[in-house]
């Protein structure tokens, strides 16, 4: 008896795509790429572990912020111009509230020790988020044999991470070779 895999979930509507980006940006405090790829991925499955790595790689490409670039071509993909307007509001409408709200209580408040203590822990938290993130980013990485998508990460890691070299020398260098080679 040959064993089916199961079908994947239904594509979100419009209604559940405002309200997963409005989750990611109120969860995202510090940064919003590990929210995203943990709600598109392992929790919704709307997306594989490659669909997302593919659609995150390309918004690096484009101008502006990644995971804005993200909100609107996932939302665009899912529900048109539409979908990609109510992403995006999802994704940028209840942080400018809270900024916003932030801005005016710390220039009332700014100077007291223990927020700036809070603010240090925060930073902390947003670190390692981002490292686990990268961590899982680099998992469909090992499913593979050796080869030129490893030497091309290793060598943006060495360049940029290890040499120190700024990041659009090291990508401007890799970008045609991986093309290339590909």
């Amino acid at each position: 008896m040959a064993e089916t895999s199961p079908a994947p979930p239904a594509a979100p509507t419009l209604f559940q795509l405002l309200i997963a980006f409005t989750i990611i940006a109120v969860s995202g405090f510090g940064g919003v790429l590990y929210w995203s790829r943990r709600m598109m991925v392992d929790e919704r499955k709307w997306m594989t572990a490659e669909e997302f790595n593919e659609a995150y790689a390309l918004c690096n490409f484009l101008p502006g912020p990644n995971i804005v670039n993200f909100a609107v071509v996932f939302g665009r993909q899912i529900g048109g111009v539409m979908g990609a307007f109510l992403a995006l509001l999802g994704l940028l409408g209840p942080p400018f509230a809270i900024v916003t709200a932030f801005g005016i209580l710390y220039a009332n408040y700014g100077n007291i020790d223990a927020l700036q203590s809070m603010f240090v822990g925060v930073a902390a938290a947003a670190a390692g988020l981002t490292i686990s993130t990268s961590l899982k980013m680099m998992q469909p990485l090992f499913h593979e044999r050796f080869g030129v998508p490893h030497l091309v990460a290793f060598a943006a890691l060495a360049g940029v991470g290890v040499l120190r070299w700024p990041i659009y020398l090291v990508l401007g260098v890799l970008i045609p070779v991986s093309i290339g080679l590909a």
